[in-house]
């Protein structure tokens, strides 16, 4: 039986209450532990009205699931005692010692992979601690030396070259040896993990109608044309940059297992009208699995029974499979 990780987020946003709803559910397919504040979770399971039992999870006895309203919890104490709604920089640490304690586990092969609910970056920054998000987070802890975001939803995986970046910084980003080093991690976990023997990665061209020949810009033609050509020489199976407008339709999509984005604003737009709500975070490049929930902290929704547990199911099931596909 796989073991997973669940880091339960920021203390005061919808992570808690994510991850108590989901308890709701009878767990017999996976152990489900999450990593946070024992008492926290059970303070926001008695404001949801949700019945909760905590079972203190002891790595010393043999992985096991949970009836409906059991929960396995790692406690892990926060600093000082949330307040729904509202950021409070003293609990930054304590979010850091989720995560840390989560990737060094699935290190050690004590969880068999590690689902993220939301932080919120801002407040562990006000806190002192430089921290720019869970993927940059995982790459140092991991010393892994490239990482790539990918999102998931039924019937679409869109992977990205270049993530959170200014669009006037984008073509620059795109050298041989980025675009290169990323395609080679996607090959490799869409073998590894998604259990694709020979998987086909359908790549966007940078400009409109992928640069015309070089009528709307030379990147297709001086760097993606060139290195797309040298890793099929390799034995990696990607197409020509397609124009970004006709590659998302069906017809071009039923060809390819994976998408290849130059950049966060031409691929992500569309997976998320396709799939908002049942769709996940993948960190593609690490040593162990990551997956988690493709929206934020909705600090408003903390509490009120409205968050929608789409994409945290979502993320779940997706660590699951990645982690059966490893083992297979």
């Amino acid at each position: 039986m796989q073991r997973l990780a669940i880091t339960i987020g920021e203390p005061s946003g919808i992570g808690p209450d994510l991850v108590v709803t989901h308890a709701q559910k009878v767990q017999q397919e996976a152990q489900v532990i999450a990593i946070g504040d024992a008492n926290l979770l059970q303070r926001r399971a008695k404001l949801l009205g949700l019945g909760l039992t905590i079972k203190a999870f002891d790595p010393n006895m043999p992985a096991q699931g949970s009836q409906a309203g059991e929960l396995w919890v790692e406690h892990i104490p926060l600093a000082e005692q949330e307040v729904i709604g509202e950021l409070n920089p003293a609990n930054a640490q304590y979010v850091l010692n989720t995560l840390e304690h989560a990737c060094q586990g699935c290190m050690d092969g004590l969880y068999d992979a590690m689902v993220t609910a939301p932080v919120h970056k801002g407040v562990i920054n006000e806190a002192g601690i430089a921290f720019s998000g869970h993927t940059e987070f995982l790459e140092e802890m991991t010393n892994s030396p490239q990482v790539v975001m990918m999102l998931a939803t039924k019937g679409l995986m869109v992977a990205l070259v270049t993530t959170h970046l200014p669009l006037k910084d984008v073509p620059a980003a795109i050298t041989e040896k980025k675009l290169s080093d990323v395609t080679k991690v996607l090959d490799h976990d869409l073998k590894t993990f998604f259990g694709l023997s020979t998987p086909r990665i359908l790549v966007c061209g940078l400009n409109p109608h992928a640069g015309e020949g070089g009528h709307m810009g030379r990147e297709e033609i001086d760097t993606i044309i060139p290195t797309l050509n040298k890793l099929r020489d390799q034995g990696i199976d990607v197409s020509e940059p397609l124009p970004a407008d006709t590659l998302f339709t069906d017809k071009v999509l039923e060809n390819g297992d994976a998408v290849l984005a130059m950049y966060h604003d031409q691929g992500l737009p569309v997976l998320k009208y396709k799939g908002f709500g049942a769709a996940a975070n993948i960190t593609l490049g690490l040593p162990i699995i990551r997956t988690s929930v493709d929206h934020g902290t909705a600090l408003d929704l903390a509490g009120t029974g409205k968050a929608n547990g789409g994409s945290f199911t979502t993320a779940i099931d997706y660590a699951r499979h990645m982690a059966a596909c490893k083992q297979a």
